[in-house]
């Protein structure tokens, strides 16, 4: 494993590409796996970001197998060999494009929404995804840039293999890729979380982009770096004005402050006016450690020393707190709930949580609890469920249909936000009114 996850490997990509930060320069992610990396490169670079879709063009009769690919701008690539070898004609090819093409546009106004396409005219052009196979994609995209009026493109990457990025030294006029790993199989194999991305998690990082502006690209939250038990723990603080509650989101399974889904249900929380603190629960190596990732009493006692810092501190100390914890942080944030004497927590969402990792305090829990699961994640619902049994406090469970363990489909994670946000809100204006 090279990277965390993909907001992990856009931060190292963007330290390779910090001799570009002043000079007049926008930022592409591919759809949608580069968004996240992309993100990080705009950010650090204080670049204006924007997403570009490609679309593959499957062989009819094997739609799996690409013959080339197209992206906007009328940017194209088409693989000769695979079109003598598949025996394609001219009208097979143009039906293929076209139905693409209509596929493409509508992918185009979904993710990008009201908000026009960033100028590229005159610009350096740095289009980012998440790893290179062969490099079919990145070519039609580097050429969409091209074709809207870069005047110089670069191709950046976190992780390639060494045959697909140099085939690409001929279309980009950089290549950037900070790992060419032997024997290269595929590029989620370089990655600890590799979980699909989703339109939410694009819409909402481009939003967020357009409403900063090219010249303001500076994160939100406060970085902050707590020293819990020894261990020097990072975080992002957000506190919004008037803020009607916090909440501290517990990690899992080796996840970071930097997940790109709690970080979009962090978003909603803040547009709510709630404030959210992401916190990593683990310090360095430990995140690469099973027996830290799930050392579920370690982790509540280190979120019970991130709530006493939070009731230590001016700011933050009368302000209503609450955990979202994500399967084994779920479990640290029921646990630490459960602590005697109890700790000041208004409310507990768990998304797709492991609670029976913490069944011997269940029954202690006092705060009002959420528990979020996917229907189709059957063996996590089941423990939920037998969980919620041993639940004495005010609790409900909710079931979203069709969500896997991730909450990957689309408007799975869109349903999580909406219902921690209400869920928070409501015992948070209970603490408040008591």
């Amino acid at each position: 494993m090279l990277f965390v996850d993909r907001a992990d490997a856009g931060r190292h990509l963007a330290q390779r590409l910090r001799n570009l930060r002043g000079t007049d320069v926008a930022v592409l992610g591919l759809s949608r796996g580069g968004v996240p990396v992309a993100w990080e490169v705009a950010e650090d670079l204080r670049a204006p970001l924007d997403v570009i879709v490609v679309r593959k063009l499957g062989v009819p009769f094997q739609p799996e197998y690409g013959f080339g690919a197209i992206s906007e701008a009328g940017a194209r690539t088409v693989d000769d060999y695979v079109v003598r070898q598949s025996r394609l004609t001219g009208p097979e090819i143009a039906e293929v494009e076209a139905r693409e093409r209509v596929r493409l546009d509508r992918r185009v106004s979904q993710l990008r929404g009201d908000h026009p396409p960033v100028p590229l005219t005159g610009r350096t052009v740095i289009v980012v995804d998440d790893g290179i196979a062969t490099g079919s994609t990145a070519r039609a995209a580097c050429l969409a840039a091209r074709a809207r009026g870069a005047s110089r493109v670069i191709l950046a990457v976190p992780v390639g293999s060494a045959e697909g990025t140099a085939a690409l030294r001929c279309t980009a006029d950089e290549v950037v890729c900070l790992h060419t790993p032997s024997p290269f199989f595929a590029v989620g194999e370089w990655y600890g979380d590799f979980g699909q991305v989703t339109d939410e998690e694009v819409t909402i990082l481009l939003r967020k982009a357009a409403a900063a502006g090219p010249d303001s690209m500076d994160p939100d939250p406060a970085e902050v770096v707590l020293n819990i038990g020894g261990a020097r723990l990072a975080g992002s603080l957000v506190i919004p004005d008037r803020a009607g509650g916090l909440v501290v989101f517990a990690h899992g399974s080796g996840s970071t402050r930097h997940s790109p889904r709690n970080r979009f249900v962090a978003d909603a929380l803040n547009r709510a006016g709630l404030g959210t603190l992401l916190v990593d629960l683990l310090a360095g190596e430990e995140e690469l450690s099973r027996s830290y990732v799930f050392n579920v009493p370690l982790l509540a006692a280190r979120l019970a020393g991130i709530t006493g810092w939070l009731r230590s501190e001016p700011a933050t100390a009368a302000i209503p707190l609450g955990y979202f914890g994500a399967s084994t942080g779920a479990a640290a944030a029921l646990w630490a709930a459960g602590a005697s004497p109890p700790l000041p927590v208004a409310a507990i969402v768990s998304r797709g949580g492991r609670p029976d990792l913490a069944s011997r305090r269940l029954a202690q829990v006092r705060a009002p609890t959420l528990l979020l699961v996917g229907g189709a994640d059957q063996l996590v619902l089941d423990l939920n469920r037998q969980a919620q049994t041993l639940l004495t406090c005010v609790n409900r469970i909710e079931v979203i249909p069709g969500a896997t363990h991730l909450f990957e489909e689309p408007g799975a994670l869109g349903q999580v936000a909406d219902l921690a946000r209400d869920w928070f809100t409501r015992h948070f204006a209970q603490v408040i009114s008591a």
